[in-house]
């Protein structure tokens, strides 16, 4: 029996790392563990000499409130999943409540013991609350829910990201078969494969206050990752047989300098690319198949966010976008760039033919944005250290393997439309890819050289439209902005929208020299499919 409940299922948020036990002790001391915290200002341009601009988002515990009904399952003082409130026949858990998973609360000196148990020891124990979840939310006939049919949602920021992962790849932190139940995981800023500082990742001997926690050795053994990291030397997989990847959304934050903690001290090891805490590399995930080969990315979206604070990236509109998006969305798009021909400066071009190593980065930015909105679902700029990278060497070996270069996913949804007249599903999107530093057997190519220009820039207006009547097909229009509206060319098959993906290839070319010359491909698929009722997603 299907889960009529869907999209809306229970989500179990789990919090990040706290250090000194006054932090665990803040944590256990906030009911939501700092998941109800908001904030009144973002940084409206990179010139901080001006001052914040006022922008109020409540935090993402009351917008799921209300915005989509969800509640907390704190009942009269008491937490309803103890286990003397959880007999009280007047308690009944929703589908639509929020959990928060309080794993810090035994290492707390004010409601427990004061001494952390082992990562492994959390990863297990969210099983446990998983369970909890499930029998309470079917023992409630208001939901109609048997309990194969329950599924829950997973959000987590930062070492919580890495509890999850625990339970959801290791068999031996989910005895009782609980990763089952997950049907998504959504993490902000996680350290999916580690914490470097100056450069070097945290040593597997700092075991103080468990910092040894991100140490890709440590990770390796309890995510059960020992053989892909001996072979990878990274600890950022999600085998598909044990979760598939793309259930999994990471936010990944780009802001190092809003981050305090250390007094800048973090940020300032941390250093460029990072949030302050996390680099920006080790902040996603990738499946491997079990053959040892790599499978599709995980979803991924940047923020010029840091990694917590009055600026953090849990507390922000477009994290919360994402993830409502991600939850409750009707369509998923992957963005790709497909990088068919590079042309080099003519004199450059020369020095290449005549057997000189040539070294460029060619850097990739993707800025989308849905209509109607005042804030962006992704953000990768080259001087938020966030671009997707191409070396000209990667380029030149292997054009096909590496000329693929996976930017950004972005999720659509009915539920988030501005005009609600207006059916159709739309983002704009930016493309752009800088011309690089150009240099010929290591010694930089100044000539004709311009800071900051690009090989190619535009932008793009993607609209889905649902059909009007059953069974019609989806249409499916584009515009670059330099080119005017292009007739519809594409009509999608709803069947085949909701069995499979739908690509969507968008040529381009700067028809310049130096330039670039290829094909941005969006790939389309139906997302929670089991909640549409009608082949217009209504």
């Amino acid at each position: 029996m299907p889960n009529t409940n869907a999209p809306f299922h229970p989500i179990i948020y789990v919090r990040g790392y706290a250090m000194t036990p006054s932090e665990i002790d803040a944590t256990t001391a906030d009911p939501f563990c700092g998941f109800n915290l908001g904030s009144t200002v973002y940084r409206a341009v990179e010139d901080k000499s001006r001052p914040p601009r006022k922008y109020i988002f409540e935090s993402p515990v009351v917008r799921l409130a209300s915005e989509f009904h969800y509640r907390d399952v704190y009942e009269e003082g008491y937490d309803i999943l103890d286990p003397e409130w959880t007999d009280d026949p007047e308690n009944k858990l929703t589908s639509r409540s929020i959990i928060i998973y309080r794993y810090y609360d035994e290492a707390s000196r004010l409601l427990g013991l004061g001494e952390t148990p082992d990562i492994e020891v959390f990863s297990a124990k969210l099983g446990d609350l998983i369970l909890r979840v499930r029998d309470l939310v079917c023992a409630n006939p208001e939901n109609g829910v048997t309990k194969d049919a329950f599924r829950c949602y997973l959000v987590a920021h930062s070492m919580g990201g890495l509890v999850c992962r625990g339970l959801l790849q290791n068999p031996r932190n989910d005895k009782k078969n609980a990763a089952k139940y997950v049907d998504k995981l959504f993490t902000y800023a996680t350290p999916h494969n580690g914490i470097e500082m100056a450069g070097i990742n945290i040593p597997k001997w700092l075991d103080k206050a468990d910092m040894n926690n991100f140490n890709r050795e440590r990770m390796a053994g309890y995510l059960d990752l020992k053989a892909e990291y001996k072979r990878t030397g990274s600890v950022d997989w999600i085998p598909e047989d044990r979760f598939p990847s793309e259930k999994i959304f990471c936010m990944v934050g780009t802001n190092r300098m809003d981050y305090e903690v250390a007094l800048g001290l973090s940020r300032t090891f941390a250093g460029h690319g990072s949030d302050g805490l996390v680099r920006i590399e080790n902040a996603t995930l990738k499946g491997i198949k079990s053959d040892g080969t790599p499978s599709a990315p995980c979803a991924k979206a940047f923020a010029y966010r840091a990694h917590s604070g009055f600026y953090g990236i849990v507390n922000c509109e477009e994290a919360y976008q994402n993830l409502i998006r991600f939850l409750f969305g009707d369509v998923r798009v992957d963005i790709w760039a497909d990088v068919e021909e590079i042309r080099l400066p003519s004199e450059v071009e020369q020095e290449a033919k005549a057997g000189r190593k040539i070294s460029a980065l060619y850097q990739f930015e993707v800025l989308a944005s849905p209509r109607g909105k005042l804030w962006y679902l992704t953000r990768r700029t080259a001087e938020e250290d966030s671009v997707a990278c191409l070396t000209h060497e990667e380029w030149t070996s292997a054009p096909k393997k590496h000329g693929r270069q996976f930017l950004s996913t972005v999720f659509l949804s009915n539920r988030a439309r501005v005009n609600k007249k207006r059916r159709s599903l739309s983002y704009r999107m930016s493309f752009g890819v800088r011309v690089p530093d150009y240099e010929i057997e290591k010694v930089l190519w100044l000539n004709k050289h311009y800071e900051g220009s690009y090989l190619y820039r535009n932008s793009i207006v993607l609209e889905l439209v649902p059909p009007s009547e059953k069974g019609a097909a989806w249409k499916v229009t584009y515009a670059w902005q330099d080119q005017g509206a292009k007739p519809a060319d594409h009509e999608i098959d709803p069947k085949r929208l909701r069995g499979g993906k739908v690509e969507i290839a968008v040529p381009f070319d700067s028809k310049t020299t130096p330039g670039m010359r290829g094909q941005l491909r969006f790939v389309v698929s139906a997302w929670n499919p089991d909640a549409v009722v009608d082949d217009a997603g209504n």
